[in-house]
């Protein structure tokens, strides 16, 4: 049986005592199959709206841009809405993230606001589907569980728990926390074998 000269080369380089570096049995990769990969997570909300942008590195992700895109109490819905989009639109064009994360909405206990919030997310969506990126949805319980190890915590020590796993200087505002930690979650749901994945929407 005949080989390809690839596999004579290989063969040579076995035989020549060429040694392979030592790798981990389940290497962590990303959805995307790219090197380093950029995460854009959202945490929409009509009067702050959370961003966070990371970008996978080793030995921990590398934050390229979080914040709050605030809107003030006496602006028009319409107003807060454009403002949103706007705003999303730089930080695409800034950043280029590859992939979105958004948060889940559920709001079983008041109604006019779970379509306040609507609103916001689907202006939120429209900007990053505009950009052509991949969106996907996560509950904030599992955010919660996969940051602090319980799904009932508290902003402040997801903020906290993001500040620490982000190596930041300072504890992010609970707003941009809350989407780094979406954007934390993503990277990990994706670089482990999961049955869980995030939604794709």
């Amino acid at each position: 049986m005949g080989i390809t000269p690839l596999q004579f080369k290989h063969m040579q380089e076995r035989a020549a005592g060429a040694r392979r570096a030592a790798a981990p049995v389940f290497e962590r990769t990303n959805a995307m199959g790219a090197v380093q990969q950029t995460i854009l997570g959202l945490d929409p909300s009509l009067r702050g709206t959370g961003y966070g942008v990371i970008r996978m590195a080793k030995p921990f992700p590398q934050t390229l841009a979080h914040g709050t895109i605030s809107c003030p109490g006496g602006w028009q819905h319409s107003r807060c809405l454009v403002k949103i989009v706007q705003e999303l639109r730089g930080i695409l064009r800034e950043h280029q993230p590859s992939v979105c994360i958004i948060e889940v909405l559920f709001y079983a206990q008041n109604l006019q606001t779970a379509l306040i919030m609507g609103e916001a997310r689907g202006a939120a969506i429209a900007a990053v589907a505009e950009a052509g990126l991949d969106i996907f949805e996560m509950a904030p319980r599992k955010v919660k569980q996969a940051i602090v190890g319980y799904g009932a915590a508290q902003k402040l020590a997801v903020a906290k728990m993001v500040q620490r796993m982000l190596r930041l200087a300072e504890v992010p505002e609970p707003d941009a926390a809350d989407a780094l930690a979406l954007a934390l979650t993503h990277a990990q749901e994706n670089g482990r074998y999961s049955l869980s994945a995030s939604k794709k929407i």
